[in-house]
């Protein structure tokens, strides 16, 4: 059934800005929201090729775009040449 449109908004923008806390990058409300939804995309993602399904729960994907929002940031930061 999955999260929905407006639960997957509320999610990745909690995911995004705890991230963003974890990782101290200073973004605003949208960026959150992106870096959340990106990164429960992209962890679901790899998390695919091991054969792991991630459940369609909203604390369940909380986790999951929260791990993956990191991953976009220090990605991101590792491409950039700054850590």
């Amino acid at each position: 059934m999955g999260l929905g449109f407006i639960g997957s908004i509320f999610v990745g923008g909690m995911a995004g800005w705890i991230a963003s806390m974890i990782m101290k990058a200073n973004t605003g409300i949208l960026a959150n929201i992106g870096l959340g939804i990106i990164g429960a995309v992209v962890l679901n993602f790899i998390l695919g090729l091991l054969d792991i399904y991630a459940a369609d729960a909203w604390l369940t994907q909380l986790f999951v775009g929260l791990v993956g929002a990191c991953l976009v940031i220090w990605a991101w930061r590792a491409l950039r040449g700054r850590s």
